[in-house]
């Protein structure tokens, strides 16, 4: 099942955010083929990020719930929301 990993930065959190990005990036990498989708929200001047959209495969809601816990976004406590909801791809899915 997807799991869309829905993540709002907290405010005045970009030097967060770019300080710990190479981390995070490179845990998203090292979950291999399990993330299909995966990228930041932006503000209206379309360069400041505001959050994460991160679309994983996992077997349950906890699982996907584990994956973004351990992202080291989560372990600085970048964001303010964090929501977790199944997802369907239905259009432009390159697996059906």
């Amino acid at each position: 099942m997807l799991y869309a990993i829905i993540c709002s930065d907290k405010p005045h959190s970009e030097e967060l955010r770019l300080e710990h990005r190479p981390a995070h990036r490179e845990y998203l990498a090292g979950l291999g083929d399990r993330v299909k989708i995966a990228g930041p929200f932006l503000c209206d001047n379309l360069t400041t990020s505001t959050g994460s959209l991160i679309v994983i495969e996992a077997a349950n809601r906890d699982e996907a719930l584990m994956v973004a816990n351990e992202d080291p976004y989560a372990h600085v406590s970048l964001f303010e929301t964090v929501e977790i909801r199944p997802w369907d791809w239905v259009f432009n899915n390159p697996e059906k």
